[in-house]
């Protein structure tokens, strides 16, 4: 199939991409050439997102069988990609996110049927007016859209809720003996997921034209604890994690930037049935623990050392935190 990625060099959609030519499509990824190499095999098609123009130049009269784009985030980005590829593709697969299900839940396993609501952030109700314009578009101008809801999906990075976001700050800190926190009691249960097996369900709904008009997660089976998910990134570095545990209300308000992916996500409980992508995708099963998946991540740290970049900000907040918290930050006694 002629597939075109819109990112597509990012922390999932790379892994994804790797799939995709292994898989023998003729894969082109669109975005502004700033990251590194492009994935052997693909074709680099370069524009500025943003700029309407620039797009049009890059992709001319090209048509396509599927077109996934990875970096929409607001229903503006949702009108351009429908005025851009109405008529010009097969099928239109947004990566929308699991964050959009409803906050609180009132059920902890989460089907497609589940709401979408989420009044705690602003990231998650973008999705859902995103999701909404699509399925508008589908009904009445049959735009061929298909939604994808990945949940916290990891490779090159840790899946984490607190302690940086594609950096080694968290990994470090371990190493160093040093206090982090986990949200809440860390009893809370969660599902995180390798970007190989989000890639295998993403590329099997690719030219499935049952799948348009509907929506899917693509998560791991395995369910953990945040207590366990720390800890077995400690175990993988052959370290015992010091474990702070503060309450998500707590944290959100000592470090509002976090609010959003806490109280709108991370804080609940979320068990995904996945019945629905195994039933559009014959045979799809997650097959990496996260045993295995954060070792691979650890590796790829590893096997460069400018990898290892450590985030002094994030370093700085969350001894902020455990210091209101705690009164002394260090040596996990509150005063």
């Amino acid at each position: 199939m002629k597939v075109l990625f819109i990112g597509g060099t990012g922390f999932i959609s790379t892994a994804v991409s790797r799939q995709a030519v292994a898989m023998g499509h003729e894969l082109h990824l669109l975005n502004r050439g700033m990251r590194a190499a492009a994935v052997p095999g693909s074709r680099s098609l370069i524009a500025d997102i943003h700029h309407v123009e620039s797009l049009r130049a890059a992709l001319q009269d090209m048509d396509f069988d599927v077109v996934v784009d990875w970096i929409a985030y607001t229903p503006d980005d949702i009108e351009r990609d429908i005025a851009l590829f109405q008529g010009r593709v097969k099928q239109y697969i947004f990566i929308s996110s699991a964050s959009a299900y409803q906050k609180p839940p009132t059920n902890y396993r989460i089907t497609e049927s589940t709401p979408l609501h989420n009044p705690y952030w602003e990231y998650a109700r973008n999705k859902i007016a995103c999701e909404e314009r699509l399925m508008q578009a589908y009904r009445t101008t049959g735009f061929p859209a298909t939604i994808v809801r990945p949940s916290l999906t990891y490779d090159p990075n840790f899946p984490i809720a607190i302690g940086g976001w594609g950096c080694y700050t968290l990994a470090d800190r371990l190493k160093r003996g040093r206090p982090i926190i986990v949200h809440g009691d860390g009893t809370s249960l969660w599902v995180v997921t390798h970007a190989e097996d989000f890639g295998r369900g993403l590329l099997g709904l690719m030219g499935n034209e049952q799948a348009l008009g509907h929506a899917f997660h693509i998560t791991s089976d395995e369910v953990q604890t945040w207590n366990q998910i720390y800890q077995t990134i400690a175990g993988a570095l052959g370290v015992e994690a010091r474990i702070v545990h503060i309450p998500s209300d707590f944290i959100a308000q000592a470090a509002p930037q976090l609010s959003g992916s806490l109280l709108g996500d991370k804080t609940w409980s979320a068990v995904f049935d996945n019945t629905k992508i195994k039933t559009f995708v014959p045979g799809y099963q997650a097959t990496i623990p996260f045993r295995e998946g954060i070792r691979r991540t650890l590796a790829w740290f590893e096997e460069d050392k400018q990898r290892q970049r450590i985030d002094e900000s994030v370093n700085a907040e969350m001894d902020r935190i455990l210091e209101q918290y705690l009164g002394d930050g260090q040596d996990g006694r509150r005063k």
